[in-house]
């Protein structure tokens, strides 16, 4: 830190050796999230993914980022109980494995997790995912649902996890904000708890036989099936489903990147609600 440059954050602590024990939580991130001894912690790079971070309940073990990210984020840590580095982006880059552009890390802790009930329970728009486990699909998927109302995100056993770091960067932290359950493993008997629940759950597919969305309208609680790309939803959930909505197309395309679809179908059921 050059002399008389202020300090990004008054109890930040540095460190100019990537090998330091206190970088544990953040050292080799390339492999940490198949690592059984990293589980247990969630991490968050970049600015507004570490704001988001710090305004939720998540309880956030350490922070390590250069001098100008830290102190973007001042208000943020300034009442912060856990440790702050303050380190150069190549001791940074060193710990972590890859270059790190983003120029700032948070760890925390990984919540208790809800149940499926927890989450109906405590609103009315949801999305229920059957086998998305393409990282990036699902991180964009909550911060769609985010953008667009949503109060929680439901998943079948074969998703990827959302605390997943790459899932929780692109979905730019909102995960941290979003409630979400893994369904009981059970699949698909296991979507009966949104009916009892007063939820109707509509199944986006390409197939013709979907209402188009646009003529779409809701009311009371609702919620969206999605499958993953290529297989789409099973036939089994599809016919646990109570409709089939559709987003039609061009001639020649058959169907839509999932984490568009689900955009576009989360703002017209939003839209429309009546």
């Amino acid at each position: 830190m050059s002399r008389g440059y202020a300090p990004a954050v008054d109890h930040a602590v540095d460190i100019v050796d990537s090998a330091d024990p206190r970088l544990a939580d953040f050292r080799d991130l390339t492999d940490a999230d198949v690592r059984p001894d990293r589980r247990g912690i969630v991490i968050a790079e970049g600015v507004n993914v570490v704001q988001r971070l710090a305004r939720s309940s998540y309880r956030i073990r350490a922070v390590a980022g250069v001098e100008s990210k830290l102190t973007a984020l001042s208000s943020s840590l300034a009442t912060l109980a856990a440790p702050v580095y303050r380190l150069d982006k190549w001791t940074l880059s060193d710990a972590v494995g890859f270059r790190v552009t983003r120029g700032v890390l948070a760890s925390a802790d990984r919540p208790g997790a809800r149940t499926a009930r927890d989450v109906v329970g405590s609103g009315r728009r949801f999305a229920v995912l059957e086998a998305i486990n393409d990282f990036e699909n699902l991180g964009s998927i909550f911060r769609n649902a985010a953008a667009f109302g949503l109060d929680g995100v439901l998943l079948d056993s074969r998703c990827a996890d959302p605390l997943y770091r790459r899932c929780v960067r692109v979905s730019m932290g909102h995960v941290f904000g979003m409630p979400f359950a893994v369904l009981p493993d059970r699949w698909p008997e296991s979507l009966a708890m949104l009916s009892q629940a007063g939820i109707r759950l509509s199944a986006l597919t390409p197939r013709p036989a979907g209402r188009a969305l646009r003529t779409v309208r809701t009311g009371g609680k609702w919620a969206v099936l999605l499958g993953a790309e290529g297989p789409g939803l099973s036939e089994a959930a599809l016919g646990l489903a109570d409709d089939w909505i559709r987003i039609p197309m061009a001639d020649g395309v058959d169907s839509l990147n999932v984490a568009t679809a689900a955009a576009i179908a989360f703002w017209h059921l939003a839209e429309s609600e009546i």
